[in-house]
């Protein structure tokens, strides 16, 4: 049987799961949900209140770094992202611990409050493959939706602000990282902390090989595009795309 993976479609860390289950050769069934109706699914099935959940028979992985441990036990050795060797596994970890800690966090926070004003762009990338149900109920529940995001976020203009400078930061320290010409973030193969990275930053740079359809930059507001385009030739953003062109279906 498949396993089952319960996500918000659009979330950047459950792309972080999809990504890495799907290298694996991992079978799943995917059971998207709408943020806040995501809470019963991940409760009922043995997690906590984010997303994703992977459940695989009587085992259940509650968040998305556990995900990527579980599927990289069952990688064949040349596609495994945890690297044997102490020190660049070291180095591996603590990336991945800040890239989930800091950019996947603010960079969340930054795209919701810059796309606040484009509810038709909510309604049309955020229901993909959600249940039927809860498509024709967005409508309805936005405005208490929307309520809810921004108490359970700490979403506020000012907040806002300050994440685009945590994540500005981040890339830079990840553009710093890569101006010796190296290909990847740690070592000289595809890790967890390049797979967290490329996932992490997609609400800032929007990839086109996303899990589900994203809006690219033509779709987006103004002010959010600029910083969009920004971000996207940024050495560090850049990276982050040919991650995904890269190494998102091999």
């Amino acid at each position: 049987m498949p396993c089952t993976l319960i996500t918000i479609p659009i979330s950047h860390y459950c792309e972080k799961a999809r990504w890495v289950l799907e290298r694996a050769g991992i079978a799943y069934e995917e059971r998207a949900h709408l943020q806040g109706l995501h809470w019963v699914a991940v409760k009922r099935a043995g997690g906590g209140r984010t997303a994703p959940v992977l459940v695989c028979g009587d085992r259940v992985m509650p968040d998305s770094t556990d995900i990527l441990l579980y599927a990289d036990r069952l990688m064949t050795p040349e596609r495994r992202i945890y690297p044997d060797d102490p020190g660049l596994l070291e180095d591996v970890r603590a990336l991945e611990s800040d890239y989930n800690g800091r950019l996947g966090p603010e960079g969340r926070r930054w795209m919701y409050d810059a796309m606040r004003s484009r509810r038709d762009l909510a309604f049309k990338y955020g229901p993909e493959g959600v249940p039927a149900w809860q498509r024709r109920s967005l409508p309805f529940v936005w405005p208490l939706a929307v309520r809810v995001i921004d108490r359970h976020l700490d979403i506020t203009p000012e907040k806002a602000a300050k994440s685009l400078a945590e994540v500005r930061a981040s890339f830079d320290s990840v553009g710093e990282r890569l101006a010796d010409g190296r290909r990847y973030l740690v070592g000289d193969r595809f890790t967890a902390a390049d797979l967290t990275f490329a996932a992490l930053a997609a609400p800032v740079v929007v990839p086109p090989e996303y899990g589900v359809p994203l809006p690219q930059p033509d779709e987006l507001p103004a002010r959010m595009a600029a910083v969009v385009g920004e971000l996207r030739d940024h050495p560090a953003g850049a990276f982050a795309l040919r991650m995904f062109r890269e190494e998102r279906r091999v």
